[in-house]
């Protein structure tokens, strides 16, 4: 089938590179319509709407639009620029510009193309310079500016000068042995080789589910073991009753970061972790900050968020949130029930077998990618397409088939799963309802939407492509809950 494959003619390299050129600006073009749509929810919604007035004030309302509606500008100019951006690179040969200039930097150490690999390392990591610098200014107005003024960055500068630093060499760290050898196996394992470079993947993958949030997440952020007292307990029993094999309970202070909540947990067989961002938890103190309370230290993670302790019970049905006094700072976070009812529907997810199907889906989606990549990387009209007469870097080679070749499936198979993941929330959101906790999930889900001001409307056409999490009115209905 290869043999047949190769001698089969595909079209002339401009034709291709105008497909995948053209197909790139059709794809900005829809998204940049769904987002369009979106905004104009923002805009044109000015007064909460009828089913929501017992649940949610006018002022948290009105914050809500007026971030999501920043938000959405500034996602605007980005794209833009990074549409013509990447427009111009491809039209004008950035990449097979930036391959020359990695084979003149390895030179320099006495390298020649022979090297690929070594050139290959060169070209990520200029790759890598190039797009942090590039990307900067956004990421500087996005912390500084935008989520400074609606209060969710506690970022300080130097913090986060020392943060993007380390994520670029952690990044690298990790990357370059990676890279090495799957363009190892790639040049190496014959004619069978996509197999070979699916086992790697897969066992990359496994390790760093593994490794990421014991040795690599408490190189950003701390993370110390839930204290001993009720709350503490209560996860313990819930996990307990469901046979969900907690071994470890952690916090992580993500306040340092952001205000921002969430909540996940992760790990193989018995050896499962919890992890709660501080900033989901109702008044909770980090350790170093409580004077009579013991220090210790713990470990949990899987993905998802998760409210907090605080008061002995959430929102009264109907009733919405009594706006602070003034000079009262507003609690934010959930209490101990609401906690348990987040974490039942996270609970749920892994009961449900959800982690587990999501990571056979993305496993059988690469090996088919392995296996057609490996029809067609010795095509050399792949590669004039794009720049390369001379030489067909297996590293250019993944970027171009996976990137630009297979960009039509990849928002095919991207829309899918953001239709099972919908699915997935609505039947955890039944599991944690089945456990008897469909109140405090509700309350629990308000008040997330609340602390991270999420707008509770969304226009269909934009929700059904872009939403892996149901809209909130959608989710309390599912729960059973009366909305008038």
């Amino acid at each position: 089938m290869e043999d047949l494959v190769k001698e089969t003619p595909l079209m002339d390299p401009q034709t291709i590179f105008q497909y995948v050129f053209i197909f790139f600006w059709v794809m900005y073009v829809w998204e940049s319509y769904l987002s369009y749509r979106q905004r104009q929810v923002y805009r044109n919604t000015a007064e909460v709407p009828a089913p929501l007035r017992d649940i949610l004030d006018h002022e948290t309302f009105e914050k809500s639009r007026l971030y999501q509606l920043d938000k959405s500008s500034f996602g605007f100019w980005q794209g833009v620029f990074s549409q013509l951006e990447s427009s111009a690179i491809l039209l004008y040969g950035g990449i097979p510009y930036m391959w020359g200039v990695a084979g003149h930097a390895i030179a320099y150490f006495g390298y020649g193309p022979e090297n690929e690999i070594i050139q290959s390392l060169m070209f990520m990591l200029l790759a890598s310079v190039y797009s942090t610098i590039v990307g900067l200014p956004w990421t500087v107005y996005g912390t500084f500016v935008l989520e400074e003024k609606h209060g969710f960055n506690k970022q300080t500068a130097g913090f986060f000068i020392k943060d993007q630093i380390k994520m670029f060499l952690v990044t690298q760290a990790l990357m370059a042995p990676i890279a090495s050898g799957l363009l190892y196996i790639i040049q190496m394992g014959g004619q069978y080789f996509f197999i070979y470079a699916w086992a790697f993947a897969f066992a990359v993958s496994l390790i760093m589910i593994t490794i990421y949030a014991d040795y690599i997440a408490p190189l950003f952020d701390t993370f110390t073991p839930l204290p001993e007292g009720e709350l503490r307990t209560k996860i313990e029993g819930l996990a307990k009753s469901i046979s969900f094999p907690l071994y470890k309970l952690y916090v992580v202070e993500g306040s340092k970061r952001s205000s921002h909540s969430n909540a996940y947990f992760y790990g193989f067989f018995k050896n499962k972790r919890i992890v709660l961002f501080d900033t989901l938890l109702e008044d909770y103190k980090p350790a170093s900050k409580e004077e009579d309370k013991p220090k210790e230290k713990s470990e949990s993670s899987d993905e998802s968020p998760v409210p907090d302790q605080g008061e002995e019970t959430g929102p009264k049905e109907g009733v919405a949130d009594e706006p602070a006094k003034e000079g009262e700072k507003k609690k934010t976070g959930c209490n101990d029930q609401e906690v348990l009812a987040v974490l039942a529907h996270e609970l749920g997810h892994w009961k449900l077998s959800h982690n587990l199907k999501n990571l056979v889906i993305s496993q059988v989606n690469l090996f088919l990618c392995l296996f057609l990549f490996a029809l067609l990387i010795e095509r050399k009209e792949l590669f004039e397409a794009f720049g390369f007469y001379d030489v067909q870097p297996t590293l250019i080679g993944l970027v171009i088939i996976f990137q630009f070749v297979f960009s039509p499936y990849n928002e095919v198979l991207s829309f899918c799963m953001t239709v099972l993941c919908r699915r997935f929330e609505f039947q955890a959101d039944a599991f944690a309802k089945s456990l008897r906790r469909a109140t405090e999930l509700r309350s629990a889900l308000i008040k997330l939407h609340k602390d991270n001001l999420g707008f509770p409307l969304a226009d269909w056409l934009y929700s059904t492509w872009h939403y892996s999490h149901p809209p909130l009115l959608e989710r309390l209905a599912a729960l059973g809950e009366k909305l008038d």
